[in-house]
């Protein structure tokens, strides 16, 4: 399976200015997988986009990435 946390982290280093503010969290629950994704303040605009597009995106690839599993997955961004 694939690594999401570290999949999520490298999606979010490619975007913004600043890859050293980025901190992706793995919370694993037995249903569930919650990931939470934290930049820096000036690049939050980066990471949601322009009506939300990118962070819908980003939803996305994570949750095609986690396809393999039977966990429902959660990408908060902070």
């Amino acid at each position: 399976m694939v690594n999401l946390k570290e999949t999520l982290h490298n999606i979010a280093v490619a975007i913004v200015d600043d890859p050293d503010q980025v901190v992706v969290l793995c919370e694993e629950t037995e249903n569930n997988i919650n990931l939470t994704l934290s930049v820096a303040p000036e690049d939050m605009g980066m990471v949601i986009g322009k009506g939300g597009k990118i962070a819908k995106a980003i939803r996305m690839v994570i949750k095609a990435a986690a396809a393999g599993s039977e966990k429902k997955v959660n990408v908060d961004i902070r």
